[in-house]
C-alpha cells in the first residue's frame, strides 16, 4: 500500500490548474477557471476549478473534488492507480508500506535513457549521422538524445538491472508478440526521450538509421504515455514560452532540436501525430501565439489547414508558416540561413486567412457551381468563429471568390428586448445579491465559501447563470436592466445583506429540523447544534462557511 504520509507530500504538490488543464481546455474567469463540464453534454461552460480551494464543481451535474477525484472520473482509474498516474506525471516517487513493493516508476525509463545514451557515444554510425544533420554535441547532452541497439541487448540489460518485465511492458519499452515472446520497441534507432511537462520520462521516440520499414516510432500508448496530449520538449520551451508568449508547433524531433540549437528555444513538436483537439489544454498555457510550422508539401499542406481550422475555431492567435522546396527548419539552420528562417518565422500566415485561403483554392472558381459550393463551405467555416471576426472576413472571401460581400449572408440571431421582470417582494433580496455578483465577478469565490445555489429560493437558475459567467441569458440581461433592482453597495454593506440572509436561512432550517420525524434523535440533535451555533456566530457578525 502507498503510504498516508506519501499521499500527502504528493498532493501539496499538485497543482489542479495544470492536472486538468491537461485533459480539458480551461478559461480564466476572475480568480478561477471554466470549461464546458467533461462529465456531462453541455454547451454553455458550468465546470469551475477553483486554484484557491484546490477543487472543482460543477454547476450542471454537481461532480465536485480535488485532482485525484479528476483524474479517477476521467481516467476511470481506482484511487491508487490515479495516485500512480499522478506521481508518475510529476516526477514524483511514492512510498509503500512494504518495502519488497518500492515503486519506483521514473527508474526504469531513466535507467533506460542513461544507458541508451552511454551506447550512443560508443556507436559511430549514430554519431555520424546526428553530426551530418548540424546537431552539436550540447544538444544531444541537453536532449538526452542516445541510441538503442538489438532486440536481445535491450532485454538482456534490463534483466540485468532486475527491472520488472511487467513494468518494462506497460511503460511501452518492451512488448510481447502473439507467440509469447518479448521483445524490444525500439531497435537499433537513434532515440529521443519524450518528457511529462514536469520533466519526467514517460516514452521514447526512436528513428531508425539502419533502414527499418519504419523511419520513426513511438513508445506506446500507457498510463503514463498518451501522444496526443504531449509535445516533444515542452518541458525545455516552456519558459521561453511564457516569457516570448509564443510557440512553434513543427513535425519532427530534429527540427525541434535544431530550432533550439538556433536560439528559436520556444519550439516543440507534435509525437508523429496530427495536432488534435487533445493538444489545445496544453498550447493553451500561458496564452501564446501558436506558429504551426510545417512542410509546404501536400501532405504538410494538409495538415497545417487541420491545424489552423482547429486553433482559429479554438479561438487561438498565430499563423502558419510552409517550409517549400524540400526545405524544413533543420535543413535551413543547418545551412546557416538563420536569417531567412527568423525572417519567415516572423511572417505567418493567419489562421483564418489560411483556413480561407485552401478551402478556395480546392475549387475551380470558373464553375460557377464550384464557386458556389467553395461560398458555402466558408460560410459553414464563418459560423464557429466569433461575430465580430466573421464580419471581418466576409470582405476577404468575398474578393477571393469574385463576389459581392451581400452573398455572403451567415444568418444573424433575431434581437430580442430583454423584458422587465415580474416579481414579488420575496424575491428582490436574491435578485440583488445575484446583481451584486454580475457587476461584481471577481468576488464569487469568496462568496461560495458562505452560499450557495442550494440556499436560494426564488432564483436557482439566475444565480447559477450568473456563477458561469452566461451574460446571453436573457434573464440577467433584463436584470441588468432593471432599475427597480439595487446591487449592495461595497464589501461591508454586501456582508451585512448576507448575514442578515443567512440568519433567515439558518432559522428556517432549525425550525424544519426541530419538527422532523424522518431523522433519527441522534441527527436531529446533531443539526440543531449546528445550527444553532451557526445563528450564534452570525448574531456577533460572524460569517459562517458552509459545510
Amino acid at each position: 500500500m502507498i503510504t498516508q504520509d506519501s499521499i500527502e507530500a504528493l498532493k501539496a504538490r499538485l497543482d489542479i490548474v495544470d492536472i486538468v488543464g491537461s485533459y480539458i481546455e480551461l478559461k480564466r474567469a476572475g480568480s478561477s477557471f471554466k470549461a464546458p463540464c467533461p462529465f456531462h453534454d453541455e454547451k454553455s461552460p458550468s465546470f469551475v476549478v477553483n486554484p484557491s480551494r484546490q477543487s472543482y464543481h460543477c454547476f450542471g451535474c454537481g461532480v465536485h473534488g480535488d485532482s485525484i477525484k479528476f483524474v479517477m472520473e476521467f481516467e476511470k482509474l481506482n484511487y491508487p492507480e490515479a495516485i500512480e498516474k499522478l506521481a508518475a506525471s510529476t516526477n514524483f516517487t511514492l512510498h509503500y508500506t512494504d518495502n519488497a513493493q518500492q515503486k519506483k516508476r521514473s527508474t526504469l525509463l531513466e535507467s533506460l535513457n542513461d544507458w541508451y545514451q552511454k551506447l550512443l557515444e560508443q556507436n559511430r554510425t549514430a554519431q555520424e549521422y546526428l553530426h551530418e544533420r548540424g546537431i552539436y554535441a550540447s544538444s544531444i547532452e541537453r536532449f538526452g538524445i542516445g541510441y538503442a541497439p538489438t532486440s536481445p541487448e535491450t532485454l538482456r540489460f534490463l534483466e540485468q538491472r532486475k527491472l520488472p518485465t511487467a513494468e518494462a511492458i506497460e511503460q511501452g519499452a518492451i512488448g510481447r508478440g502473439d507467440d509469447g515472446r518479448l521483445f524490444a520497441r525500439f531497435i537499433e534507432r537513434i532515440t529521443f526521450p519524450i518528457h511529462s511537462t514536469s520533466g519526467a520520462i514517460v516514452g521514447f521516440g526512436g528513428r531508425t538509421i539502419t533502414g527499418h520499414q519504419a523511419k520513426y516510432v513511438n513508445s506506446s500508448q500507457s498510463a503514463i504515455f498518451n501522444k496526443s496530449r504531449l509535445l516533444y520538449a515542452y518541458h525545455l520551451a516552456r519558459e521561453a514560452i511564457y516569457r516570448r508568449r509564443e510557440i512553434i508547433v513543427t513535425e519532427g524531433y530534429l527540427d525541434v532540436v535544431m530550432l533550439h540549437q538556433a536560439g528559436f528555444t520556444h519550439a516543440v513538436a507534435t509525437l508523429g501525430t496530427a495536432l488534435t483537439a487533445e493538444h489545445l489544454p496544453l498550447l493553451r498555457k500561458g496564452e501564446p501565439k501558436v506558429y504551426v510550422a510545417y512542410d509546404g508539401d501536400k501532405a504538410g499542406r494538409a495538415a497545417a489547414f487541420k491545424a489552423a481550422k482547429l486553433l482559429s475555431t479554438s479561438g487561438f492567435d498565430g499563423g502558419v508558416i510552409l517550409f517549400e522546396g524540400g526545405l524544413d527548419p533543420a535543413d535551413m539552420i543547418k545551412s546557416g540561413q538563420i536569417e531567412q528562417l527568423n525572417a519567415l518565422l516572423h511572417r505567418p500566415i493567419p489562421f483564418i486567412e489560411f483556413v480561407i485561403t485552401e478551402m478556395i483554392s480546392a475549387y475551380d472558381l470558373q464553375d460557377p457551381k464550384a464557386k458556389e459550393t467553395a461560398l458555402h463551405e466558408n460560410i459553414a467555416f464563418l459560423k464557429t468563429l466569433s461575430p465580430l471576426l466573421q464580419e471581418e472576413y466576409r470582405p476577404f472571401i468575398a474578393s477571393k471568390l469574385g463576389i459581392s460581400p451581400s452573398l455572403i449572408q451567415i444568418g444573424q440571431k433575431k434581437n430580442t428586448v430583454p423584458q422587465p421582470i415580474n416579481f414579488s417582494h420575496h424575491d428582490i433580496w436574491e435578485l440583488s445579491f445575484i446583481k451584486t455578483l454580475l457587476e461584481r465577478p471577481h468576488i464569487a469565490d469568496t462568496l461560495l465559501d458562505f452560499i450557495d445555489a442550494s440556499l436560494l429560493q426564488y432564483h436557482v437558475q439566475e444565480f447559477e447563470s450568473a456563477l458561469q459567467g452566461r451574460n446571453d441569458d436573457p434573464r440577467l440581461s433584463a436584470l441588468m436592466m432593471d432599475d427597480r433592482i439595487r446591487t449592495f453597495e461595497g464589501d461591508e454593506g454586501l456582508r451585512a445583506e448576507l448575514i442578515t440572509f443567512l440568519s433567515a436561512h439558518y432559522n428556517r432550517e432549525l425550525k424544519k429540523v426541530t419538527t422532523q420525524n424522518t431523522v433519527s434523535f441522534d441527527q436531529k440533535s446533531y443539526l440543531i447544534r449546528q445550527y444553532r451555533d451557526k445563528i450564534e456566530r452570525l448574531k456577533r457578525g460572524e460569517l459562517v462557511p458552509l459545510g
